[in-house]
C-alpha cells in the first residue's frame, strides 16, 4: 500500500518475479505464455512510443477494444508515465465514443480491429483535438490517418531509458491514473478520476479480504473499460497470479476447461445464465436423472447451510454428499475447470437463491460491492466468513455508515477524486468529510455485513405510499426459463406493471410442443397461450414477493433489450429511464 505509483508497485513485482508467467492469451489456437520481463519490456516500449508523439504527464489516451494482453501493456504503458487512460467499450456506438474522446480531450486513440476503426472514421470530423488513431490489430487499412500497431512502437525505438525513468519518477500518488465513464443508466456519462493511489490501496484492501496462494490462477474475461476488471487485473499483478485472458464471453466454458482457474470474477448476469442452463437441462431430462439431481441438491443445501454456519456435518450426511458430490456436482464443478476455491459477483445484485445453489452444488460465489466511483472495491464476502444475500464486510481501511434516509455512504483511500470537469456533481456525490454517496439503498447488520436493497432513484413509491425496490421484483419474476428482461413499473401508481422480454429459444420448442402454429415471432407472442404461459411464470414469481409487490399487469414487448439500441449499459444493466420513454405507450395502456 506504500507504492507511490503504479509503476513503482509494477516494477516491484517484475524485479521479484521476471521469468514468472505473467498472462497467456490464446493466439490461434494456442495459448501463448507472456513473462514479468517481456510484460516490462512490452510497456517500456509504449511508454517511449508515447513520450515520441509528444504525449506529456496527464495527456489522456482511449482504448476501444474488448479484453486483450495489448490492452492491458497499453493501460500500463500510459500510466507508468503519468499519462491517463481512458477505455470505451467496445459496444458503445460511434456517437458515444465521440462523446468520450472529447469531454476527456484524447490526444490518441488505440482501435482493436477494423469495425472498431470505422466506428472513428464516421466520427473523425467531430474529434478536433484528436491526434493520432492507431490500430492494434494488422489488417488492410485504407485511411490515411491511421497508424499501424508496428508502426507505433517503431516512434519510441529513439527514446532513451533515462527520459523513460524521469517520467516514472514524476508520478505522483494523486496524479489521476485513468477516467472510467459511467454506463449512464440515467442520463450523461460521468468521467471518474480514478488516481494511482486509489488503485494501489484498493487492490491492497481487495487482496487482503479475498484468499489468494501462490500458483493460483485466474480467468479473465470482463470488459477493462470496467473498473470492476481494472481492480482485478491489479490484484492479481501485486500478488503475481497469472491470468489467462479469455478470447470473449462465448468462449468463456471452453477456456474454462483450458486453463482451469482457482478463482474468477463475474457479473450476475453470468451466474444467472449458467443456473438457467442447468436447471432447464435437468427439467428437460426429466425421470431418474431429474430425482437423482433433485436429491443430490437437497443434501448439498443441508451441508451448505451447516457450512455457512461453521458447524460440522453429521457423519451420515457427509457420506451422502460426497456420493452427492461423486454422481452430480462434480460434473457442474467440472464445467467450472474443475479447480474453482471461489468466484467473485459484482456491479450488480446476484440473486440469493443462485448463491444458494451454487454452493450447494459446491460452487461458492463471493458477493461484492463496489462502484466507478470508489475504484470497484468496498466490501465483499469472505472465503470463511460468507452471508448469502449480503455484499459482506469492508475491506481494510474503508469505513462504511447508513445515512437517515438509507443510503449507503463509504469512505477511505479508494474513493475517486473526483468527476472530470463536473465539479457540481463531485460536490453532491462526495461531501467535505470525504463520504460518498453511492445512492444504493442498504443496512447493515451486527457483524458489519451490508445488504443492498434497492437504488435510491429506483426506488418505486405506490399511489399508496408503499417504498418497493424494484430489482428485487425482477429478479423474482425473471428467474422463469422463458423471460430474458424484466422492468417493473408503478411508481406513483395504484399497483405494479411490467414489461417483459422473452428467450425465443425456449419459448419456439414451447409452441411447437403445444401444437401452437405461427408464421412469425411476433404471431407468436399474441398468441392466448403464450400469453396464459406468461401469467403462469408471473404468478410463479409472484409467490416469492408480498401482496403490494406482485406484478398485477404485464405488457410482452416484441424483442429483447440490447446496447445497441440504448437500453442496455455495456455490463448489461437496464437503462430505466430510457425504457419507460421508449415505451410510454405501452406503460399507460397497462394503467
Amino acid at each position: 500500500m506504500d507504492k507511490k505509483s503504479i509503476y513503482a508497485l509494477f516494477h516491484d513485482v517484475v524485479t521479484a518475479n521476471k521469468d514468472s508467467v505473467a498472462y497467456r492469451y490464446k493466439k490461434k489456437d494456442n495459448w501463448v505464455e507472456v513473462t514479468w520481463d517481456e510484460q516490462n519490456q512490452t510497456c517500456k516500449a509504449i511508454s517511449k512510443s508515447l513520450i515520441a508523439l509528444g504525449l506529456e504527464k496527464d495527456d489522456k489516451i482511449n482504448i476501444l477494444s474488448n479484453t486483450n494482453i495489448k490492452w492491458i501493456q497499453l493501460d500500463l504503458g500510459a500510466v507508468n508515465i503519468g499519462c491517463v487512460n481512458v477505455g470505451i467499450y467496445a459496444s458503445n456506438l460511434p456517437r458515444d465514443c465521440a462523446y468520450i474522446i472529447n469531454h476527456c480531450e484524447a490526444k490518441i486513440i488505440f482501435v482493436e480491429d477494423k469495425d472498431q476503426l470505422e466506428k472513428i472514421a464516421e466520427v473523425r470530423s467531430q474529434l478536433p483535438a484528436l491526434k493520432h488513431v492507431v490500430t492494434m490489430e494488422s489488417f488492410v487499412n485504407k485511411h490515411d490517418w491511421v497508424m499501424s500497431w508496428d508502426e507505433f512502437i517503431k516512434k519510441g525505438s529513439k527514446i532513451g531509458d533515462d527520459k523513460f525513468e524521469e517520467r516514472t519518477r514524476a508520478v505522483e500518488p494523486n496524479d489521476v491514473a485513468s477516467i472510467v465513464y459511467t454506463s449512464g443508466t440515467t442520463g450523461v456519462p460521468k468521467g471518474a478520476m480514478i488516481s494511482h493511489q486509489n488503485l494501489i490501496f484498493a487492490s491492497w484492501s481487495a487482496s487482503q479480504s479475498l484468499l489468494i496462494k501462490p500458483g493460483f490462477e485466474n480467468l479473465l474475461f470482463l470488459p477493462l473499460a470496467h473498473v470492476f476488471a481494472r481492480i482485478i487485473l491489479y490484484v492479481c499483478l501485486r500478488n503475481n497470479i497469472t491470468i489467462s485472458i479469455s478470447e470473449g464471453i462465448e468462449k468463456v466454458a471452453e477456456n474454462l476447461q483450458e486453463i482451469k482457474p482457482h478463482f474468477f470474477a463475474s457479473i450476475p448476469r453470468i451466474y444467472e445464465k449458467v443456473y438457467e442452463k442447468i436447471t432447464i437441462g435437468v427439467q428437460d431430462a426429466g425421470g431418474v436423472k431429474e430425482k437423482l439431481f433433485n436429491w443430490a441438491l437437497g443434501v448439498g443445501s443441508q451441508v451448505s447451510k451447516l457450512k455457512l454456519e461453521k458447524k460440522s456435518i453429521p457423519a451420515g450426511l457427509s457420506i451422502k454428499y460426497n456420493l452427492a458430490n461423486k454422481l452430480v456436482f462434480t460434473k457442474i464443478q467440472a464445467a467450472l475447470g474443475g479447480r474453482i476455491v471461489y468466484t467473485i459477483s459484482g456491479a450488480a445484485p446476484l440473486n440469493k437463491k443462485i448463491a444458494e445453489f451454487f454452493h450447494a452444488c459446491g460452487i461458492l460465489i463471493l458477493e461484492g460491492l463496489g462502484m466507478t466511483e470508489n475504484s470497484s472495491f468496498t466490501n465483499v464476502n469472505r472465503f470463511d466468513n460468507c452471508r448469502f444475500g449480503t455484499v459482506g464486510q469492508t475491506g481494510p481501511d474503508i469505513e462504511q455508515k447508513i445515512a437517515q434516509d438509507g443510503e449507503v455512504l463509504f469512505r477511505g483511500e479508494n474513493v475517486m477524486l473526483g468527476y472530470f470537469k463536473n465539479e457540481e456533481a463531485t460536490a453532491e456525490t462526495i461531501d467535505k468529510d470525504g463520504w460518498l454517496y453511492t445512492g444504493d439503498i442498504g443496512e447493515i447488520d451486527d457483524d458489519g455485513f451490508l445488504k443492498i436493497t434497492d437504488r435510491k432513484k429506483d426506488l418505486i413509491i405506490t399511489a399508496g405510499g408503499k417504498n418497493i425496490a424494484p430489482q428485487h421484483v425482477e429478479r423474482a419474476i425473471r428467474s422463469s426459463r422463458y423471460f430474458s428482461q424484466v422492468v417493473a413499473i408503478g411508481d406513483q401508481r395504484k399497483y405494479l406493471s411490467a414489461l417483459i422480454t422473452l428467450v425465443p429459444d425456449e419459448i419456439k420448442p414451447w409452441a411447437i410442443e403445444q401444437g401452437i402454429q405461427f408464421s412469425s415471432w411476433e404471431e407468436l407472442l399474441g398468441h392466448e397461450k403464450v400469453i396464459a404461459l406468461v401469467e403462469a411464470e408471473i404468478a410463479r414469481g409472484n409467490e416469492e414477493l408480498a401482496s403490494y409487490e406482485t406484478i398485477k399487469k404485464f405488457t410482452i414487448l416484441p424483442a429483447d433489450f440490447t446496447i445497441e439500441a440504448g437500453e442496455l449499459t455495456p455490463t448489461l444493466k437496464v437503462k430505466r429511464k430510457a425504457i419507460m420513454e421508449k415505451y410510454s405507450a405501452e406503460i399507460s395502456a397497462m394503467y
